[in-house]
C-alpha cells in the first residue's frame, strides 16, 4: 500500500515560554500544502522487518528513521508482524516543513489500516506526539491552530485558494536545537488567532516568526532570500518553522524569470 506524505508550512510562530521539561511553549498556525513524498508499507513475507529509501538522504541526525521509530511503537503495543517500508525522499530534513513529522503519522495510518488496528483516533494523536512536536497535525491534514508543543490542535476556517505559493529552499540544513538556542521566548503583542484574520495583503505587518530572528543572524542567505521575494511582489512571506525553507505568497502568477533569482535552491510554486 502506498500512500503521499505532504509536509506544512507555518503562517506566522510564537514562541511563548520556556517550560519545566525543557521544551517551549508555542503558538503557531499549521497550514498544509502539496509538496510530497512516496511511502510504501507491505506486510513482510518473511516476518523480518526493513527500511529502504531513496531520493534524498533520510535521518542526517544519525537517529533511526522516524518510519522505523512509528513502527516500533505499534509492534511494541500491538505485537503486529514485520514489514518492509520503503521511502521515497523529497522534502529536505531542516528545512522546516515537517517532512519526517509528516512520514511518522502517515506510517501510523497507514500500519493501522494494513493491520486493521482499529486505533482511535485520540490514541493514533497521543502515539505521534511520542515521535514530535508536529506529527499529530499530520493526522488531520487540514489548517490547525497549535498551541503547547505543537500537539494542541484547534481547527482553523482558512484558505489560500485564488493565491499562489512560492517555495524556495536554500541547501542549508536548520536543526531544531539550533534554532531554539538563542531564542528569548516573548507574548506577542498581537495573538495569531487574531492577526491570521486580517487580510493577506495586511500579514507582513501582523504575523511574524520568531525563529526569524536568531536564524537569520547566522544564516544571512536566508533572509536574503525573503527579501527578495518582497521585492518580486510577494504579499507575505516567511520562514518556515525554525527554516530553512521560505515561502511567499503571490495575488498574480509569478513572473517567469522569479526562479532564476534563487540558484542553488530548490523553488517550486504551487
Amino acid at each position: 500500500m502506498i500512500v503521499f506524505p505532504n509536509c506544512k508550512i507555518n503562517l506566522g510562530l510564537h514562541i511563548l515560554e520556556k517550560r519545566p521539561d525543557g521544551f517551549h511553549n508555542i503558538e503557531t498556525i499549521f497550514y498544509p500544502i502539496p509538496f510530497f513524498e512516496a511511502l510504501e508499507a507491505v506486510k513482510a513475507p518473511d516476518g523480518i522487518s526493513s527500511f529502504s529509501s531513496s531520493g534524498l538522504p533520510v535521518s542526517p541526525d544519525g537517529k533511526p528513521n522516524i518510519c522505523l521509530q512509528a513502527y516500533d511503537i505499534l509492534k511494541n503495543e500491538y505485537k503486529i508482524p514485520g514489514v518492509k517500508i520503503h521511502l521515497h525522499k523529497k522534502i529536505p530534513a531542516g528545512a522546516g516543513l515537517g517532512g519526517g513529522s509528516a512520514d511518522a503519522a502517515f506510517t501510523l495510518s497507514l500500519l493501522n489500516e494494513i493491520f486493521s488496528l482499529n486505533i482511535s483516533k485520540e490514541k493514533l494523536h497521543g502515539f505521534a506526539g511520542r515521535l514530535g512536536s508536529d506529527c499529530a497535525f499530520f493526522l488531520e491534514n487540514k489548517p490547525m491552530h497549535a498551541r503547547g508543543r505543537g500537539e494542541i490542535l484547534t481547527p482553523l476556517q482558512i484558505s489560500l485558494n485564488g493565491f499562489f505559493l512560492v517555495l524556495v529552499i536554500p541547501p542549508i540544513h536548520v536543526s531544531t536545537a539550533e534554532a531554539y538556542a538563542d531564542i528569548r521566548p516573548k507574548t506577542p503583542s498581537v495573538p495569531l488567532r487574531e492577526a491570521i484574520r486580517k487580510p493577506v495583503e495586511e500579514w507582513e505587518q501582523f504575523l511574524k516568526n520568531d525563529f526569524e530572528e536568531t536564524v537569520f543572524i547566522k544564516y544571512p542567505e536566508i533572509q536574503k532570500i525573503k527579501s527578495q521575494l518582497y521585492r518580486e511582489g510577494a504579499l507575505y512571506a516567511s520562514m518556515s518553522g525554525s527554516g530553512s525553507a521560505v515561502f511567499a505568497i503571490f495575488k498574480e502568477a509569478p513572473a517567469p524569470g522569479l526562479k532564476s533569482l534563487f540558484t542553488n535552491c530548490f523553488f517550486k510554486v504551487f
